[in-house]
């Protein structure tokens, strides 16, 4: 007769694993899912000539993407499937999807050399997201190093927006413009440090004058967004060298 084997006992059971669950939180992970179509959208819309509208998507992820993660810290949904998803989606909404819109706007026009300049930005992006990932928790996290993705793309977006607003022919200066897509893909890269603003405390009492100022600057965004936007983010995207030539002038 063989030997049966011994079941294992209730003390036994309470030790043994659990096993990890396979479900994933819904409601982080819908904004994201919302800047990944945003990003996808906006580079639709370009290849059908629609740069306006794929602009405007871009500027929309961003909004979504900033939402996600606070989300998820709000409702204590942070996971490990939601840190990996988000990068993903950054790359197609703040990678690609950007230089995309501008290759099908006016890179295109000047051929190898157009779609060199998209390959720069996509590549920045890349490794921006990569050396973000790899960094965290491990620097300052009131500065950013290098420009942030979705700040690169909105750079990029808003000048797309603007032209179009204006009628602008991109054309005539598609060298300047693969120039400055370009320059700011190796921002993304560089060791160049942007202030993060997280270490604002928006649940704290702020001087009326903040307010005041929050209230005028959103006046002003509104008489032309497309306008205001990208200026907006032109000025944060050169704070980075300007204040970089600061600090090494202090230095010297």
């Amino acid at each position: 007769m063989t030997e049966q084997p011994e079941k294992p006992t209730s003390e036994q059971d309470a030790e043994s694993p659990k096993p990890r669950s396979r479900g994933i939180y819904l409601l982080p992970n819908l904004f994201t899912t919302g800047a990944l179509f945003s990003g996808f959208y906006a580079v639709i819309a370009s290849m059908n000539g629609q740069f306006e509208s794929a602009a405007i998507a871009i500027f929309v992820a961003m909004v979504l993407d900033g939402l996600d993660g606070r989300v998820a810290r709000m409702t204590n949904t942070s996971s490990a499937f939601g840190a990996e998803y988000d990068s993903l989606s950054d790359m197609v909404s703040f990678g690609v999807a950007p230089s995309l819109v501008a290759f099908n706007w006016v890179l295109a026009d000047i051929g190898k050399l157009g779609w060199f300049a998209a390959f720069i930005y996509v590549a920045g992006a890349a490794l921006r997201l990569a050396r973000f990932n790899t960094q965290i928790g491990s620097v300052d996290k009131r500065y950013f190093i290098g420009l942030p993705s979705p700040a690169a793309a909105a750079a990029v977006a808003g000048l797309v927006w603007a032209a179009v607003e204006y009628g602008v022919d991109g054309s005539p200066y598609a060298y300047a413009i693969a120039f400055y897509v370009a320059a700011v893909g190796l921002l993304m890269v560089s060791n160049v440090l942007y202030y993060s603003f997280k270490d604002v405390d928006f649940k704290g009492k702020v001087p009326f004058i903040i307010l005041a100022a929050i209230v005028l600057g959103l006046g002003i965004i509104s008489i032309s967004p497309p306008t205001f936007l990208w200026l907006l983010l032109l000025v944060y995207t050169l704070s980075g060298p300007v204040l970089w030539v600061v600090r090494k002038r202090k230095k010297a």
